[in-house]
């Protein structure tokens, strides 16, 4: 006895054989997925990415593909900076620092010299000098950022009158720039020494 709810060979086969028009494909949705039997529509070529390297790289070019990328990012960040040196008020805070010669700059290498000479196996004087140096150093420093910071607030609400950059961060960002090396300073300064900012 043939069941009720079989269905006929020869209809599976027309199923299977009905062709998808390009008016069918247009008219459904992305994501539709076709019933079972029927042929599934290509994807286009056109967008796709293309294909990687055939071969993989071996360890000296993976090596130097690395270096070279390491050395575009460092000279990219020598450039332009990272996010913590965008925006117009921190252009102006470089460029103030960097028109002018800083105490800051000579800080690292007096620091040294006091270093060694206040170790307790030089004479009396010896010492006695390192202490006023480093004294006269932190001193000038101290003085040279309060200088730095007056003229960057001047300058800022002058020209940026609705800036919403806090100040403290800024006079922050202009002492630590100042106590660096100038060829070390990333972005590299813009403006030569004495330039009016």
């Amino acid at each position: 006895m043939p069941s009720l709810f079989r269905r006929k060979s020869a209809d599976l086969v027309d199923e299977a054989v009905t062709s998808v028009t390009p008016e069918e494909t247009a008219e459904r949705p992305r994501g539709y997925t076709p019933a079972k039997g029927r042929e599934t529509p290509k994807r286009p070529t056109a967008g796709r990415r293309p294909a990687g390297p055939t071969r993989p790289l071996t360890k000296e070019e993976d090596r130097e593909r690395r270096r070279q990328l390491r050395a575009e990012a460092a000279s990219e960040f020598r450039r332009e900076g990272g996010p913590r040196d965008r925006g117009p008020e921190r252009l102006l805070a470089r460029n103030v620092v960097d028109s002018r010669r800083t105490v800051g700059t000579w800080f690292f290498g007096g620091a040294l010299i006091v270093l060694v000479g206040s170790n307790a196996a030089m004479p009396p004087l010896v010492r006695l000098i390192s202490n006023v140096l480093w004294g006269a150093l932190a001193l000038g420093v101290v003085v040279d950022s309060v200088l730095i910071c007056r003229k960057i607030s001047k300058l800022v609400r002058e020209r940026f009158p609705k800036t919403d950059q806090r100040m403290g961060s800024l006079f922050l960002y202009a002492v630590m720039r100042s106590i660096t090396f100038r060829r070390m300073r990333a972005p590299a300064p813009q403006v030569k020494l004495g330039d009016k900012v």
